[in-house]
Parts: structure tokens; sequence; C-alpha cells
């Protein structure tokens, strides 16, 4: 029996209606991410299967392979790294726990391709490593062997060093928010804390896990700089060899499709993993979990897990990188570097809080209209993570420059005047290439703790009359603090190391730390690449220290 809404009681109707505006953002968000994806999908269709022959015949078994082995040491790595130092920092008391809190989330604000220039000028044949092999050992260049930095172990220890953090902070925060109450009952019925944590506190955090996990895997198999930079054949690097080198449009849409399909189906996976586990324990403010005073080799143990990643994945190449940027001829304070730095802190403090409030909207539609239409716009909002920057970049370049042009031909038909391109070549079309591009990264720090919040919640609010947007405003968000400053951590330092859809949509001498490390480097001038990719470490030092305080005030 249907029900008229106009009979609803006036708060509900009130609550029905404010649901809107949040659905025309969500579904909005998801036709935006879905643009480049259909202009990828309208390119591979009309290639025909001639060209999907010769792919399969030639390069598609290789690149299918080496992604995923690459997914797969990826995945292992930064699971084992981010949950493990995770737990250790946030359940744990060993000296240097606090410094750890802050220092596990540095290699975030690392580019990998960047790590990848620090570890092969130390690690390669005439590199300091293997130098000082020699001279000790008065071995020849072919009387020893020593690991290939330029492979596919090498590549998938970049991107895990870069890449754990974002496991780290998803679960530190997973952690915060657990109740002791039942990891305690566990330990009261004589389980060890080991054994408690596998039982009781891992798969209390699995939705957080999961969603770090799959943000990792995502920009894994999206990475070009890394692997490129080290020959090794994936999607990444055949879709831009393709597109941008051969001209093969079509050929580069189908490996396109391809790498989509692949994203599709983690997705759909993870969402299946997950099912429908929701946890809560309303009393988790009163009962805090206490934390374990290790000492003794324990101690030691804890110190040299959370210290190893952050000495390879920080320290070291921090003094690397200052050591190569030395004798180069960078001036940091010059107005050129100056503008370099206020052009990429506009574009990363917008798309972050644009993609974030973005994401906000895409996961209440999805919380409060679950059903085919909200899963599939966050299925869709999610792709983008696994699309290259420079596809994302020319899947948006095409039907806003064909409306810019239409537009300005119809102005000078009826007014006789010229309006140009107003979106394509401004920061705004960019920053949209940034919010479909970083959108699932913030969707899983945000349905992450989205997870901890009972669906009685929602229901008290509703019937004290509450609109969909007044119980987002004054119930969701205040509990969802820790995780949604986690998402702005995450796109602020995203997009201030982004840089295919930058080098490709900036406007015309609108340059960026990112992309004149990019310049330098191209040019072999590793030396005064390292002094712009010091910069945009230091620069994400701030909102990484400020997020771990916020993070832990909230204990």
């Amino acid at each position: 029996m249907s029900v008229d809404p106009a009979s609803y009681p006036a708060p509900l109707r009130k609550a029905r209606d404010g649901l809107a505006g949040v659905s025309f953002i969500a579904l909005l968000a998801a036709v935006i991410c879905a643009l480049p994806m259909l202009a990828v999908l309208l390119a591979a269709l009309g290639g025909g299967m001639e060209t999907v022959r010769h792919l399969m015949q030639t390069v598609l078994g290789e690149y299918t392979r080496t992604t995923l082995a690459l997914v797969v040491l990826v995945s292992l790595g930064t699971f084992a790294i981010g949950v493990g130092a995770a737990w250790l920092v946030t359940m744990t008391r060993f000296p240097g726990v606090r410094i750890f809190e802050v220092a596990l989330v540095l290699p975030l604000a690392f580019p990998a391709y960047v790590l990848a220039y620090a570890y092969t000028s130390v690690l390669d044949h005439p590199g300091i490593v293997q130098t000082l092999l020699r001279d000790v050992t008065g071995w020849g260049p072919r009387d020893y062997w020593f690991p290939d930095i330029r492979s596919l172990g090498g590549a998938a220890l970049m991107l895990t060093l870069v890449l754990y953090p974002y496991v780290y902070l998803l679960a530190r925060a997973a952690f915060l928010q657990q109740s002791g109450t039942t990891f305690l009952a566990a330990r009261a019925l004589g389980k060890s804390a080991w054994v408690a944590f596998f039982r009781v506190s891992l798969p209390l955090a699995r939705p957080a896990i999961a969603g770090g996990v799959l943000l990792a895997v995502m920009e894994t198999i999206a990475d070009f700089g890394t692997v490129a930079y080290f020959g090794v054949q994936t999607f990444a690097t055949g879709i831009y060899t393709a597109w941008f080198s051969m001209f093969d449009r079509v050929g580069a849409a189908q490996l396109a499709l391809c790498l989509l399909s692949f994203a599709l189906l983690l997705a759909m996976l993870e969402r299946v993993q997950r099912g429908r586990a929701k946890y809560h324990d309303p009393a988790r403010r009163a009962q805090a979990m206490p934390p374990m005073q290790l000492s003794g080799w324990e101690a030691w143990l804890a110190m040299l897990a959370c210290g190893v990643p952050v000495l390879f994945g920080a320290v070291l190449p921090v003094f690397v990188l200052f050591g190569m940027g030395l004798g180069s001829e960078q001036n940091l304070l010059s107005p050129r570097y100056l503008g370099f730095v206020r052009n990429s802190l506009t574009l990363a403090g917008i798309a972050a809080v644009v993609t974030v409030a973005v994401a906000v909207a895409v996961g209440f539609f999805q919380r409060l209209r679950p059903g085919r239409l909200s899963r599939g716009a966050g299925y869709v909002a999610r792709l983008g993570y696994a699309v290259p920057g420079g596809v994302i970049a020319v899947g948006l370049l095409v039907p806003f420059a064909a409306f810019d042009n239409a537009l300005d031909a119809w102005m000078r038909a009826t007014f006789d005047i010229s309006t140009g391109l107003l979106i394509t070549g401004s920061i705004w079309l960019l920053i949209v290439a940034y919010m479909v591009r970083f959108l699932a990264a913030a969707l899983g720090a945000y349905e992450g703790g989205q997870a901890m919040v009972h669906a009685n919640m929602d229901a008290a609010a509703r019937s004290l009359g509450q609109t969909p947007v007044g119980t987002l405003r004054r119930v969701h968000l205040p509990i969802l603090r820790p995780s949604l400053l986690t998402a702005l951590l995450i796109v602020f330092v995203d997009v201030m190391k982004e840089l295919p859809a930058t080098l490709i949509m900036r406007p015309f001498n609108f340059d960026t730390l990112a992309v004149q490390a990019y310049r330098l480097a191209s040019d072999e001038r590793l030396d005064g690449a390292a002094v712009p990719s010091l910069v945009i470490v230091a620069m994400g030092l701030l909102p990484v220290i400020l997020i771990c305080r916020q993070v832990g005030r909230d204990r």
C-alpha cells in the first residue's frame, strides 16, 4: 500500500525534502566522474576487434601479469606495514611512540617517482652503495650480484613505502574510535593480546583497512612515473605510450577500458568482502582502549617495526635528495619559485575542500537512500582513482572544449560577442579533474568512519524533526571529524604531488612544484629536480602534524 507523502507529519516531510540537495550533488558528481570514462568507452568501442586481437597477441598478457603482480606485492606490503604500525602506536606504549605517530605518515608526502630517483642514485651501478662495495672488496662490475632497483620488485618497494600511510591513517582512525570493552572482554576470557587483536580489533577495523588497501591498489594501477622510470610494463605505461607517444588513441582507450574494468572488479570485491558489516558501541567514549606498556625486547621490536618504514620511506630519501640538491642552482626564494608554491597551495587547498564535500554528499546519499542508484553513484565515483591522470584530463577536455566552442559560436552568431574558452584552460576544470581522480580517497576515509555511526542516531534525529542536512551537520560530522580530517590530508597531499593531469590541463603560465620537478628530471637534471621535490615534502609536513594531533586528541 502506497502512502501519500502529503500525509507525513511535518518533520518527516521536511526531512524528505531536505535530501534533494544532497542527492543532486551526489548524482552530479557521479555524472562528472563518468565523463572521462564514457569518452574512453566510446573511443574503445569505435576501434573494432582488430586492435583488440592485436593487443591480445602482443602486450596485453604482459601488462596483465605485471600489473597483477604489482598489485599483490603492494597490497601485502601496505597492509602489513600500515595495520601493524597503526596498532602499535595506538594500542601500545614504547619509547618514541609520540614521534612515530607523526613520522609514519611522512612518506605520504613523497611522490613515488621522486623516491625512485633518490634510490636509483644510491643503489644503481654508479651509486654510492655499489661504488663503496667495489672499493672495499676490490671486485669488478661482473664479480658480484646486486639487486636491480630498476625492476618489478623495486617498483613495488617504492610504491609500498609511499602508499602504506593510506592504510596506516585509516586503520589508526578506526582503532581510536573503538571501545576497549570488547578487547578487554577477550582478554578476560584468557585470550592473549595478539589473539584479541586478530579476533576482535582487526575485524572491527576491517571497513577502514579495506578502504585503505583499496586506495593503495588503485594508486598502484594508476601510477605512471615510477613504473615508467624503472621500465616496468603495466597498463598505465601502455596507455601513456599508446596515447601520447604512438598517438594510437583507440589502442590507448581499449587499454584504459581494461584498467577501468579491473578497478570496477576491485571495488565490487571490496564491497562484497565488507558486506553489511557495521560495528557500533555506544559506550566507546566511556571505555577507551587502555594502551599496553611495552618493555625490554618487545619495546625494541616495536621501535624497529615503526622505525624501518620511516627510515626508508622518509628520512633516507630526504638526505639523498638534500645531497642531490646542494649542487643545483635552484633558488627557493626567487619570485618564480614562490609562484610555484602559491599555485600548488591554491590548487591543493581548493581541491581538498571540494573533493571532501562531494565525498560527504555521495556517502550520505548512499546511507539514506540505499539502492541501485546510490550504489552505482558510489562505484562510478571510485573509478577515477584507477584512471591515469592524463586519461582523465583528455576525457574532460574533449566534452568541455566542445561546450566552450559551441557556446562561443552561439554568442558570436547571436550577440556578435566572443566568449572564448570559459571552462577549458581554467583552474576550475583542473579542480574537477582532481575531484574525479581523488574522490575515491575521500570516500574511503569518510565511509570508514561512517560505519561506526549507529543507524538509530539517524532515526532519533529524524524523529526530532531534523532534516538530512541537519542530521549530517549536527550528528554525523562531529563524530566523523577524524575521518574527514584524514580525507582532507590525503587529498591535499595527493594534489600537491599529482603530475599528469596538471601537465595537460594547467592554465598557461600556471606551473606547480610537481611540474617543475618533472621538467628538470626530463632534462636529466636530477639534482635540480630534488629541490622542488623537497619543497613538496616540506609543504606536506604541516597538515600531517595537524591531522595526527587532532586525531590523537579525539582518542
